[in-house]
């Protein structure tokens, strides 16, 4: 009796289980990881959703492509503005239908597939106890001591690094070959990507990682320390959009759109600035926490749309690697 009691109660669990729907997020691996936003994500969607979310961590664009239509991904968080011309043009996504005017950016948003959830100003991260005088321009990086190096990462493997020669043909134009080849000789290192770069900044490397303004607050908040500074360009700075988006095959329709609404969500935004270390996408400064509503941040913002981005986003890299490869 006692066994046909326990058999029923686990079949019972089984079934129980078998029934709980699952909604799976591809997301970057650090997004996923116990110290990025994922944990604390799925605990709160899950409250609601009656439903088991799993995170699969790894590469987006590449994997998503190579699956097609017949991806498990139901939602897809993580992809930036400078990828979403060809992962639009894979046919994989679905409106995200949220209210586009609901966003607070420094640009205005149009865009009805791919939904930001946040963002930073792509910068230049420095100590300022090495540092004798803060960068203010680009030309100040070339014009640095030459015992003060910098870090960067691969544009052809890193979405930061692409972001930067974008920046770059953005403030340069015809000139940004000149302007990389000037620069080179201040270059400790190009990274594969940001971890592996910041890691070197940290470890005391080098002076100058390229990052993002938001960077530092983790130092403030985490380390009670406040050498860690991003330099405050005067030609501008490019800013980088994450985003999240519906997959147009998913099985579960319903709570993929839940999710998408979780996403604009207070519960959701609150949870980005400190484990994501950037600005909430849907909140405006003054709900941001003090440390990053006081975070130093351009005048003006520099911005390729994503066909202006896919347009130049060969040459701007050709651009790079053959001034760097001299």
């Amino acid at each position: 009796m006692k066994n046909t009691l326990l058999i029923s109660t686990m079949l019972s669990a089984t079934a129980a289980l078998a029934e709980t729907p699952v909604l799976t997020v591809y997301a970057p691996d650090y997004f996923a990881s116990e110290w990025g936003p994922g944990p604390a994500i799925e605990a709160e969607f899950e409250k609601t959703c009656g439903c088991d979310l799993q995170f699969s961590a790894g590469d987006l664009l590449p994997r998503i492509m190579l699956e097609g239509s017949s991806t498990d991904a139901d939602i897809v968080i993580g992809l930036n503005t400078d990828v979403t011309k060809k992962a639009r043009e894979t046919g994989l996504f679905a409106e995200h239908g949220q209210k586009n005017a609901d966003l607070k950016l420094p640009i205005e948003w149009m865009d009805g597939t791919f939904l930001p959830f946040d963002w930073a100003y792509v910068s230049f991260v420095y100590n300022a106890d090495k540092m004798s005088a803060m960068p203010t321009s680009f030309e100040d990086l070339v014009n640095l001591p030459a015992d003060q190096k910098i870090v960067i990462q691969d544009p052809r493997s890193s979405i930061s690094g692409l972001a930067l020669v974008l920046w770059v043909k953005a403030v340069y134009g015809d000139k940004a070959a000149d302007y990389w080849t000037r620069l080179s000789p201040n270059i400790l290192t190009v990274t594969s990507g940001w971890s592996e770069a910041y890691g070197l900044f940290t470890e005391g490397e080098a002076d100058v990682v390229l990052s993002f303004n938001t960077s530092p607050s983790y130092h403030i908040v985490a380390e009670e320390d406040e050498t860690k500074k991003a330099a405050i360009f005067e030609e501008g700075h490019y800013p980088y959009f994450e985003l999240a988006a519906k997959v147009s095959s998913t099985d579960v329709p319903d709570i993929a759109d839940a999710f998408m609404d979780f996403v604009m969500s207070s519960e959701f935004q609150s949870i980005i600035p400190f484990t994501n270390w950037s600005y909430p996408a849907a909140q405006s400064s003054d709900e941001w926490p003090e440390v990053f509503a006081n975070l130093p941040a351009p005048a003006k913002t520099i911005y390729f749309d994503e066909q202006q981005a896919a347009d130049l986003r060969n040459s701007a890299v050709e651009e790079w690697r053959n001034a760097l490869s001299k």
